[in-house]
């Protein structure tokens, strides 16, 4: 099962505690809370449940979801 733009939104907005929609698709999520602790986890987390194949360091380089989708194969 392919990951969704949405699934994205809604895992960053889980581990950050926060409602998906107020997390934006453009933005630095680092300026949101995320860390690279919590960006291993929902890497870990998309591994194990949708056969990502992407690496932490492609994902650290721009944090946002609009960057982040491609390379997590989203459809």
């Amino acid at each position: 099962m392919a990951l969704t733009l949405e699934r994205i939104r809604a895992d960053i907005a889980d581990c950050l505690g926060e409602d998906p929609s107020d997390i934006p698709l453009d933005e630095n999520l680092v300026d949101y809370g995320l860390d690279s602790v919590r960006i291993m986890t929902l890497l870990e987390r998309w591994r194990r449940d949708h056969a990502v194949t992407a690496g932490f360091a492609g994902l650290a380089e721009r944090p946002a979801i609009e960057a982040w989708a491609p390379l997590l194969g989203a459809a």
